[in-house]
């Protein structure tokens, strides 16, 4: 897996001062994505074992609210093992910090058992969120009003145990 960026202090993609990745891969190509340059797998610099303790280390400090994926796509068939690993480190290490990805596929149809993107690790890598926020970016929905996502039909849904409890406002 790659990755495009690294932000060890980030507002903007979830609540409080959180640690972000953004990945490399994803074939959904939205129109108007604001972070096209992550729609190639070969975007950015490999995700190593140096990459992973970077992230934990910056996690460390209290001030750090939580962890953020999103990409590219996170939910990637090449990509779900190792967000799933770290994202699972993340919660042993950090259990007191909360995990948000975002994903343009849907939780309810896409990432299910018989799902487009459903593989062997998909429930893993669900279990590890407190908050995805799925849906495709759609231009003609952008409204720069909302929280923390980019348009109307982009769901802030609450998940525990890798199913969705309800949606955030």
């Amino acid at each position: 897996m790659n990755y495009g960026e690294l932000k060890k202090v980030d507002s903007a993609n979830g609540p409080g001062v959180r640690v972000t990745l953004f990945v490399s891969g994803c074939r959904n190509h939205c129109p108007g994505c604001f972070n096209r340059d992550t729609w190639d797998f070969g975007y950015g610099k490999p995700f190593t074992e140096d990459t992973r303790q970077e992230i934990l280390e910056a996690l460390e400090p209290g001030y750090i609210a939580g962890f953020t994926v999103l990409g590219g796509e996170p939910f990637e068939e090449e990509n779900q093992p190792e967000v799933a690993a770290l994202l699972q480190k993340i919660r042993e290490l950090y259990p007191q910090k909360n995990i948000w990805c975002y994903t343009g596929y849907t939780l309810d149809k896409d990432l299910v058992p018989g799902g487009r993107k459903y593989t062997e690790v998909t429930d893993r890598l669900l279990s590890c969120i407190d908050v995805l926020v799925d849906g495709r970016f759609i231009e003609e929905q952008k409204d720069l009003t909302l929280k923390f996502r980019g348009s109307r039909n982009q769901r802030l849904l609450k998940l525990k145990n890798g199913k969705a409890e309800g949606e955030l406002e």
